[in-house]
């Protein structure tokens, strides 16, 4: 995916890779709003095992109607990151979450920040626009309690991997969509 603007991001405190099997609403909302919050402290990327091709444009429009830069976004598949060494990878759709992740990912964290999909809520545009909304905010309140955290001191595995982890937990607040 793109480089975030902040000139800082090229020392970022942490790589962050969201996994999502089709890497074309869930993993890309992440990525964006990953890339949006943590003012280049964060290397937010999203990729996806069996990519769709194509970003949802519903979830191009949300991100754009909440004031996030989507340029650059795009479904493509986590063979294009075999070189990146991500701090974590995080899976945001159950599938992903059961699926082998590549030999490449190595000694990165792994863990699931499942979420429903706001993209496959049939409903009329109100209650769609709601999901979507509703999405969006459990995954400002999950980075948010990331960025709330000395990201120095989440560089080694563990302390990474549960910090991850209990904020995952924290209310599983993804509501119900």
């Amino acid at each position: 995916m793109s480089e975030p603007a902040d000139p800082r991001a090229d020392d970022p405190l942490l790589k962050l890779l969201f996994i999502c099997t089709h890497n074309r609403c869930r993993s890309i909302l992440c990525e964006a709003l990953a890339r949006h919050l943590s003012a280049g402290r964060i290397a937010a990327f999203s990729a996806g095992s069996q990519p769709a091709g194509a970003v949802h444009p519903d979830t191009l429009f949300h991100l754009q109607k909440h004031g996030v830069d989507i340029s650059g976004l795009r479904s493509e598949s986590w063979d294009a990151y075999a070189n990146l060494s991500p701090d974590a990878v995080i899976t945001v759709c159950d599938s992903a979450a059961g699926e082998q992740c590549p030999l490449w990912l190595g000694r990165a964290v792994k863990v699931h920040w499942g979420l429903p999909d706001p993209s496959r809520f049939d409903g009329a545009d109100e209650e769609r626009a709601a999901a979507f909304d509703s999405v969006m905010a459990t995954i400002e309140r999950r980075l948010q309690r990331l960025l709330d955290r000395d990201l120095r001191t989440l560089k080694a595995g563990d302390a990474l991997r549960l910090a991850l982890e209990q904020i995952a937990q924290e209310g599983n607040d993804h509501g119900t969509v």
